[in-house]
């Protein structure tokens, strides 16, 4: 069974091709088939696959797959070739399930869209990319697939070119992400002229074995690393990118934020633990980077009145939970809150596009309100991604993957208190914006009446997400709670063990304190923008809450900053370079071809005796000149 592993990514690719070709001439119900059905059977042999990879491990608990020789070049020969473990299995399973059902959903969403099967082909395109990207053995097919979803993201946010802003969005998140992107294949070449080889593993095992810690190549190599994983997974300093990508439509948001490219991040830092390990200053950094992002995330979803764009910024936080964890070696946790993210994340993003289906395709939570009685369905299933989001205590997936991160955090031993504290922090302004969502949209008076509710296929992909939602968590269940843990288990195969002290009392502490946090910022919510309304609108108005609120809702101004520092200086040399000398050496000259077309040009008249008398005198010219000669 695990031989049909190359299907997996090969079905979305096949997808993509048909739609390149001939999709133009498919009718919509066609297109849809193709699109939904190729991500759709790909999930059903991951599903096959990873039965068959649990009830018989393969030795060594991984499984390699070559299909040929990508190049052979002196001492470098590359091959695609899949690798399948824990780790990548996992990733493998939420790319393909949670990507059929927003495939799925997105069937009827854009139905009513142009380039209907440009954006299927996209979408199949850019689920091919990523499976590629976690099921790569080596870090040049790897790079492929990395370089690959970046493409998708470029072609997907900018889907509705037409819009000038949507183009921007799309260069934009383009050009930053490139930045990060030149880190890590700087990155790949030290670790290649260092090691010898571009397999994972063989890398991995060789650092190992040739680098010591804290050494200055394995610092040097796990620096780029990061700057690779900080520009995908919009992390502190190259998160500015993000909240404008959601100028694309609606369920590619839910791709990009819950399955794939923000999530590439996570899983380079996840696949290269040992180089990590190996430098304790850059991975102490790595923790850093996502409690400040987490921090600074938070306090910006928090001003946000765009739905899709709180949304993003939730996503960059809670992608800042994923670098915490990784940051003090909690490995599995990180792969984990991975996991329930993807569920409620996408869920939270599909009920954004039904509420924006009904209501004109608008996303101004100010113009919303009251909609819960109109369209129960939405309001349930967006209220358990919410409550999932906000981390409720016991019964959803999102506590469970966020309180075993604050664990870590707490008794790991490259954790600390302050990173815990800040981790708290986060959850509670996670639970304070997240609900802030729920009661602006759902609750108080409506200020718009809904036109329709989703469909059947838009349904069926809300309900199973918020199915997963809730039980997504117990598969990694805390000691004080049974310590039911087979997940942990399972990825302790693949990534070093999360190393706790095992102190019930302490655990049931820290799990109480995190639940009251979240517990206390649903309140908070409800007493600011349900039962009280006129508290934040006092707090927006007064003169440090007011500036407070424009500083968070520009994202601390990054995006002036970057504008200053680099964006007008670029373009003031571009300037100055295309009026330099060098370029008007070759305007003269093309000038002067120019001047000479004109004067040959000018003989072209039409009248037939001057061409006569031009042949004349050039013969005689001729003939003078051999005579002469």
């Amino acid at each position: 069974m695990l031989g049909i592993l190359w299907l997996i990514p090969a079905l979305p690719f096949a997808g993509f091709v048909v739609l390149a070709l001939v999709g133009p001439r498919l009718s919509r119900p066609a297109i849809a088939s193709v699109g939904v059905g190729s991500v759709g059977l790909a999930a059903l042999l991951a599903l096959l696959v990873s039965a068959a990879f649990i009830a018989a491990p393969p030795s060594g608990n991984h499984y390699t797959q070559t299909l040929w020789t990508w190049f052979d070049v002196a001492a470098l020969a590359v091959g695609v070739t899949f690798y399948l473990d824990a780790l990548s299995l996992v990733m493998v399973l939420v790319v393909t399930v949670v990507g059929f059902f927003i495939h799925l959903y997105a069937a009827e969403f854009m139905r009513q869209e142009e380039g209907y099967n440009r954006f299927f082909a996209y979408m199949n395109l850019f689920v091919g990319m990523m499976l590629t990207l976690v099921l790569a053995d080596n870090l040049l097919l790897l790079l492929l697939g990395w370089e690959g979803v970046g493409l998708c993201s470029y072609l997907l946010i900018g889907f509705w070119y037409t819009n000038p802003a949507n183009g921007w969005a799309a260069r934009k998140a383009f050009v930053v992400t490139r930045v990060g992107d030149v880190a890590l294949l700087i990155g790949i070449f030290l670790i290649f002229t260092s090691l010898g080889t571009v397999q994972i593993q063989d890398v991995l095992q060789r650092a190992a074995r040739e680098w010591p810690v804290g050494s200055v190549l394995a610092v040097g190599a796990a620096a780029l690393l990061l700057g690779g994983a900080v520009g995908k997974s919009a992390q502190l300093p190259l998160q500015t990118w993000l909240p404008d990508a959601m100028a694309g439509p609606t369920p590619v948001s839910a791709l990009i934020h819950a399955a794939t490219m923000v999530t590439a991040g996570v899983y380079l830092i996840a696949r290269t633990n040992t180089i990590f390990s190996l430098a304790p200053s850059v991975q102490l950094t790595v923790a850093l980077v996502g409690a400040l992002t987490l921090l600074y995330a938070g306090c910006s979803a928090l001003t946000q009145w765009d739905l899709k764009r709180v949304l993003a910024y939730s996503t960059i936080s809670q992608i800042g939970y994923m670098f915490l964890a990784l940051g003090v070696g909690a490995w599995s946790a990180a792969i984990f809150h991975f996991m329930t993210h993807a569920f409620f994340k996408a869920l939270l993003f599909l009920g954004a596009g039904s509420l924006s289906l009904a209501l004109h395709h608008d996303y101004d939570m100010a113009r919303m309100g009251g909609l819960r009685k109109e369209m129960p369905l939405t309001f349930w299933t967006f209220l358990i991604g919410s409550a999932s989001l906000a981390a409720v205590p016991l019964v959803t997936a999102g506590y469970y993957s966020k309180d075993l991160i604050l664990y870590s955090a707490w008794v790991d031993p490259l954790g600390s208190p302050w990173l815990w504290a800040a981790g708290l922090v986060g959850a509670l302004l996670t639970s304070l914006y997240t609900f802030r969502m729920v009661f602006l949209v759902f609750f108080g008076e409506r200020r718009t009446a809904p036109t329709r509710g989703p469909d059947l296929r838009m349904q069926v992909a809300m309900v199973v997400l918020a199915a997963l939602s809730i039980v997504g968590g117990f598969v990694y269940m805390p000691n004080a709670l049974g310590g039911f843990t087979p997940l942990a288990n399972f990825l302790n195969t693949a990534l070093p063990p999360v190393v706790t002290v095992e102190n019930v009392g302490q655990e049931a502490g820290l799990e109480v304190a995190a639940g009251v946090v979240a517990l206390l910022g649903i309140y908070l919510a409800y007493v600011f923008f349900h039962r009280r309304p006129q508290l934040a609108a006092g707090l927006a108005r007064s003169g440090w809450g007011d500036g407070l609120r424009r500083f968070w809702l520009a994202g601390w101004g990054f995006d002036w900053l970057y504008d200053r520092v680099f964006v007008r200086p670029f373009v003031a040399l571009t300037r100055a370079n295309a009026a330099d000398f060098i370029d008007a050496i070759y305007g003269w000259l093309a000038r002067l071809g120019e001047l000479a077309f004109r004067l040959l040009s000018s003989t072209e008249s039409g009248r037939v005796r001057w061409y006569a008398a031009g042949i004349a005198v050039g013969a005689a010219i001729a003939f003078a000149i051999g005579v002469w000669s």
